[in-house]
């Protein structure tokens, strides 16, 4: 019997753990929920949240699954009985309900990256132009949808250690250099000191305010 797969080293599960954990909302629409919602005020939530939800929910999975080496199926089986299998098929059934609307939004980065890499993307006029174009353009948005899955499929088929570990040794460093280049773009902009004391300036008044601990 063929014995499961495993990461091979600590360094390879960390970069697949932070691979799984930051995704492309904490890049567009972190920012734009922040300053929606006081800034530095808006971090308080979010830090409490992330310590008391976020990272305690992934050291939960990563512990289920090291402890049951199933899927999600079998490890609610394993941990709770035959009787919560349907548990395990919930936890299937949305994390492949987020690969269904995910897939596209990696669909949409990898033509803005093409963009990028032409120079293209203010060809159209306004952003909002090129994402006209784009999207109504009928065939673009399905190529690249395809684009996105294939590469999915292409990575998951080599298996953990020659596939998502091998893969995301390079993206995770080189998603870190991406933002530590639009850290420092940012920082030399036009207001980037009073945008700086917005963020890091908590309005304690504000926390009062329902909605921004739900958003």
């Amino acid at each position: 019997m063929k014995s499961a797969e495993r990461f091979t080293t600590h360094w390879g599960l960390i970069v697949s753990i932070i691979g799984i954990a930051i995704g492309t909302g904490n890049i567009w629409r972190f920012p734009r929920i922040a300053a929606a919602n006081g800034g530095g005020s808006f971090l308080i939530p979010w830090i409490l949240f992330l310590f008391c939800w976020s990272i305690p929910l992934i050291i939960a999975e990563f512990a289920i699954g090291r402890h049951t080496r199933k899927g999600t199926i079998g490890s609610f089986v394993v941990m709770m009985g035959d009787r919560f299998a349907w548990m395990g098929g919930f936890v299937g059934f949305v994390t492949t309900a987020i690969m269904f609307y995910y897939s596209v939004v990696a669909g949409w980065c990898i033509r803005y990256f093409f963009g990028a890499a032409a120079g293209t993307l203010f060809d159209a006029g306004s952003h909002q132009d090129y994402w006209d174009l784009f999207t109504g353009s009928g065939w673009q948005p399905f190529i690249f949808h395809a684009a996105a899955i294939t590469c999915g499929i292409l990575v998951i088929r080599k298996g953990v250690a020659r596939g998502i570990e091998r893969v995301n040794r390079v993206l995770i460093p080189a998603l870190l250099l991406l933002l530590i280049a639009s850290a420092i773009r940012a920082a030399a902009l036009p207001g980037a000191l009073e945008g700086l004391k917005f963020m890091f300036t908590p309005q304690w008044e504000m926390l009062s305010d329902h909605h921004i601990w739900i958003q």
